[in-house]
């Protein structure tokens, strides 16, 4: 009889299910893990008071100089996440006697400019070509070293201490370039592009305007990009036509340089690339530079991009590398700087981003953090049967385990967190933390729906997927506790005093006391019903079969869970104010808690018809999601679907930077972005920029923040529920190759 009513819950809903296509067993599309470029910044600091930075260059040797008010420096000791500082560069003695007004790279050999000439150490020093007395300021080397200098506005075309041409301009000039193909120097005032041909000797106007500040050549000495004020043009020197572009990051415009074929640019708030698409890459706050001021932008040694900043230098490098690479240099990162009594944390108090000042902190989610790290490893060591991977789940669920035993409630609640006795004012939100029994720890109470349903996930995959029979008990037996003191308590988690938590709820009188619109209805009864499920698959128990039924059928928890993500919004004014607060807007929070449990929503359905039902609702979360182009999102979608956006989960996973430490970000000024109005959902512009341009952030956060401010530096994420769930799912689902051998 039983069965006969559970078949006509889910039949009622049939009509629901005409939305499939695409058969449950389709084979899915997968990303062949082939080398991509990847980014990441080397920076090295400006110490010194009183010293104004002007220029940079490198030379083949993969030395590099920047040219200071005080004389030549040189980067000492940075490396990636370790900044290094500008010293004094002492290498040539001599030097020290010499007013060098500017250096470049020529030949890529270093090539300086002081009041009497242009020279080299490099050619065993013969390069030493006079310029007359005029005060130069600005140099460019042309064909058989032959340079053109400049002096305010005097420009003089030289070879071996000889001028062979000269010209005065009524504007001052701004920058000289050299074009190798048409054998042209190419002259910026503020109003003039000018010319000038080695081989007929002759200036030539190309194109007029005004508040020119930079400019470089590009596309072979057929196009000038010139920098303004409001934008850049490019002009087609040939034609002398010009377009303007001023929806850049910022358009104040302060270098052009062009870049192994790239163009990039300097501004007041940081450098950024023009890429192919019309597009650009940002570069901007101290995950990328030191200071956002830019001052000179060059090429630098193993392809590297030098920026020049009023506060040091920043170092763009670009790596190959695979997936696979990017997801070792991640399991690093969090074994050595994130595990702390196994559980998945964060370093905070950190000063200024030095990793050596932080500490391991408590959190109110640290189970749920380690939940997703947990589940991470899971799928590696299903994916490789790594010994490391393995070592870290038992890691991980020792961890987890004491979260349950550690505290003196009813057997099955677990702790938020625990951590050794002393003084609770020094952790986090310390009016939560309790004494256990035994005095050398303290654990923290008031544990929340998120957590719970962390665990059921993590502890689910285990059971299925590690094939070490007492790690797969002891992942049945916290399952089987945690259910059993929600069923036995009415639904709810019950605290030390003896009342809910604030957030343990699930209990049909609290959930379907919020107005349908309220998201807080929908994800506790697709939570529950996930978590029942996954404790009846692995238990047996009818206990919580027929609990989840009695939801479903009762108490309407299945339409609650069905119900369109269009729906969701804001409640009615009338409704009461829990209702009113728990819908102000989009809770993203609710999202990672919804795909957590989709996990056992989908996998350990009762019966197929179900299955179907659910996999309707799944991507129902996941249509209205695919703005955000989020990883995990995209890669749990395809536990149930080969219509997931698969180009998207992969673009965040290698777009996600490297550095994972918490620095200020800002992109509300950025021209190149389109606003849009305030809205539920918290979208702020039209399309997500990429993660490495937006402050770093879990997966419940909005990917449509555009600024971090305060606190810069303070602490570094941990990659672990971040980066690694996402790709390791992946990996176990098939959507993910692993790395290609031959690159």
């Amino acid at each position: 009889m039983r069965r006969s009513k559970q078949f006509l819950i889910v039949s009622a809903f049939l009509p629901f299910l005409s939305f499939f296509g695409h058969s449950l067993n389709a084979q899915k599309p997968a990303y062949q893990d082939i080398p991509f470029v990847q980014d990441y910044s080397i920076k090295y600091d400006l110490k010194g008071e009183g010293q104004k930075l002007l220029k940079v260059a490198s030379d083949r040797n993969g030395n590099i100089q920047v040219l200071s008010s005080a004389g030549l420096m040189k980067p000492y000791n940075g490396r990636f996440l370790y900044p290094g500082t500008l010293v004094d560069d002492l290498s040539y003695r001599p030097m020290a006697f010499k007013k060098i007004r500017d250096i470049d790279s020529y030949q890529d050999q270093f090539v300086y400019l002081d009041e009497v000439a242009v020279w080299s150490n490099a050619w065993a020093g013969k390069l030493f070509s006079k310029h007359g007395t005029f005060q130069s300021t600005l140099f460019e080397g042309g064909k058989d070293f032959s340079f053109m200098v400049s002096g305010n506005k005097v420009l003089r075309y030289m070879k071996d201490s000889k001028t062979i041409w000269q010209g005065n301009f009524a504007e001052t000039i701004k920058a000289v370039k050299y074009s190798a193909q048409q054998e042209l120097f190419w002259i910026l005032t503020d109003q003039l592009l000018c010319s000038f041909s080695q081989r007929d000797k002759k200036l030539k106007k190309i194109f007029r305007g005004s508040g020119f500040i930079a400019f470089d050549m590009a596309e072979d000495g057929n196009k000038a990009i010139i920098g303004t004020k409001d934008g850049y043009l490019e002009v087609n020197v040939i034609a002398g036509t010009s377009t303007d572009f001023n929806k850049l990051p910022c358009p104040e415009i302060t270098v052009v340089k062009e870049i192994n074929g790239s163009v990039w640019f300097g501004s007041p708030e940081g450098a950024f690339m023009l890429r192919k698409d019309g597009k650009f890459n940002y570069y901007n706050g101290e995950r990328w530079l030191p200071g956002n001021h830019v001052i000179d932008i060059a090429q630098g040694p193993d392809e590297s991009v030098l920026v020049l900043t009023d506060k040091g230098l920043g170092q763009i490098c670009f790596k190959e590398m695979t997936l696979a690479d990017k997801a070792a240099y991640y399991e690093k990162q969090v074994r050595q700087r994130h595990i702390r009594n196994g559980f998945n944390a964060s370093l905070e108090g950190m000063k200024h981003g030095d990793l050596a000042t932080g500490y391991l902190s408590d959190s109110d989610n640290d189970g749920l953090w380690t939940s997703m790290y947990l589940g991470a490893e899971i799928f590696r060591y299903a994916v490789t049967r790594s010994d490391e991977a393995l070592q870290n789940c038992l890691e991980s669920l020792d961890a987890m385990e004491r979260l349950y035993t550690i505290n003196s409630n009813d057997i099955g609640f677990p702790s938020r967190s625990f951590e050794r006795s002393g003084n609770k004012k020094a952790l986090s939100d310390p009016e939560r933390w309790r004494s256990a029994d035994d005095p050398e720890w303290d654990w923290k109470a008031t544990t929340s729906s998120d957590e719970a349903i962390g665990h059921i996930f993590a502890l689910g995959a285990m059971a299925e997927l590690i094939d070490h029979e007492d790690m797969k008990q002891r992942a049945v037996h916290l399952i089987d506790i945690l259910m059993q003191h929600i069923v036995d308590h009415e639904m709810y988690l019950i605290d030390y005093d003896g009342k809910p938590t604030m957030w343990g709820k699930w209990n049909p009188e609290y959930v379907n006391a919020r107005p349908i619109m309220v998201g807080d209805r929908k994800i506790n009864a697709s939570n529950i019903t996930a978590m029942l499920q996954t404790a009846y698959h692995f238990t047996k128990k009818d206990v919580y079969k027929d609990k989840a039924f009695e939801l479903m059928q009762k108490h309407g928890y299945f339409e609650n869970l069905m119900r369109p993500m269009k729906e969701i919004g804001r409640a009615p004014a009338d409704a009461d104010e829990l209702s009113r607060n728990l819908s102000e807007g989009w809770n993203h929070s609710d999202d990672e808690m919804y795909f957590l449990g989709y996990w056992g929503l989908y996998r350990y359905a009762f019966n197929d018809t179900l299955k179907a039902a659910y996999r309707k609702a799944i991507i129902d979360h996941w249509e209205i999601e695919r703005p955000e182009k989020e990883g995990a999102w995209n890669i749990f979608t395809a536990l149930v679907s080969d219509q997931f956006d698969l180009d998207e989960a992969v673009w965040y996973l290698q777009e996600h930077p490297m550095d994972l430490i918490n620095w200020d970000i800002k992109n509300s000024h950025r021209k190149d972005i389109e606003p849009i109005e305030e809205n539920f959902r918290g979208q702020t512009i039209t399309e997500v920029l990429p993660p490495d341009e937006r402050p770093v952030q879990r997966h419940n956060a909005n990917m449509f923040r555009l600024d971090r401010t305060g606190g810069n530096g303070t602490g570094e994420h941990s990659a672990g529920d971040i980066w690694l769930l996402p790709y390791w799912m992946g990996r176990y689902l098939g959507v993910i190759s692993e790395p290609e051998i031959n690159r």
